[in-house]
C-alpha cells in the first residue's frame, strides 16, 4: 500500500451497485426523517392526459414490469415528448412532465405505479442509512439511458459511446481503461463483489 495511506482515517471505500432506480423512487419520501433532504411533499405531479394529473404518492411496492429506463423512453420522460430520429438537438426544454405518459405506452396503468415511492418503513434499511450517515440527494445517471452503459460509466468514467446495452461489443469486450486497473498500478487492493456476472466481465483483459 502507498506510504500515505495511513494519514487518511479512511481504509475502506465500499461502491454498491444496485438495479435502475429512481432518487425519489427508493429515498424521496425520507424527507420525512430530514427535512433537508430534497425529497417529496406530495405535491409533485405529471399529466396522463391534457386534463389528468396524477400526483405522486407512498404507496410503492414491487414493480412489475419495469418502466421504460432505454434512450427514447427517459427523453419522452425528461422532455414530454416522444422520442423522433429528427431530434438531433434539443429543439424542446425538459419539462420532466413525460413519465407518466411514458410509462402508459408500456402497459396501462404504469403510471400509476411510477408516480409512487417507498415509505421509510418499506425500506428499513434504506431508513437506518439514511439516519446515519449522509445523503446525497443531487445524483443523476451518467447517460440517460439502460443499465450497461451507466455501470460502463462506474467502472470507467465513459460507456465508449454506447447509449444501449451493446451484446456485440460486451462479449468483445470494451477496451477503455478501469478503475481497477488504476487503483492496481497505484497500490491499492480492490475486490470485486457480485450475486450475478459483474458488468466488469464487459472489459477486454
Amino acid at each position: 500500500m502507498p506510504e500515505d495511506t495511513e494519514k487518511s482515517p479512511i481504509k475502506t471505500i465500499v461502491v454498491l451497485v444496485q438495479e435502475n432506480r429512481s432518487f425519489d423512487h427508493m429515498l424521496g419520501w425520507m424527507k420525512r426523517l430530514n427535512p433537508e433532504i430534497e425529497g417529496l411533499t406530495g405535491t409533485e405531479s405529471n399529466p396522463l392526459s391534457s386534463s389528468d394529473r396524477i400526483y405522486y404518492s407512498d404507496e410503492s411496492g414491487y414493480v412489475e414490469p419495469d418502466p421504460g429506463h432505454s434512450y427514447a423512453a427517459t427523453y419522452e420522460q425528461i422532455f414530454g415528448v416522444p422520442w423522433s430520429e429528427s431530434h438531433t438537438q434539443l429543439a424542446v426544454a425538459p419539462t420532466m412532465e413525460g413519465f407518466a405518459q411514458q410509462a402508459e405506452t408500456v402497459e396501462k396503468g404504469l403510471a400509476n405505479v411510477v408516480m409512487n415511492g417507498f415509505k421509510p418503513d418499506q425500506v428499513p434499511v434504506y431508513k437506518e442509512l439514511v439516519s446515519q450517515f449522509a445523503v446525497c440527494d443531487r445524483w443523476f445517471s451518467s447517460i440517460p439511458t439502460l443499465t450497461q452503459p451507466n455501470r460502463l460509466y462506474v467502472h470507467s468514467a465513459t460507456s465508449f459511446g454506447a447509449t444501449e446495452n451493446d451484446n456485440k461489443m460486451m462479449i468483445q469486450g470494451y477496451p477503455q481503461k478501469t478503475i481497477f486497473e488504476s487503483l492496481d498500478e497505484a497500490g491499492y487492493d480492490f475486490g470485486i463483489y457480485y450475486q450475478y456476472p459483474p458488468s466488469t466481465l464487459f472489459y477486454r483483459t
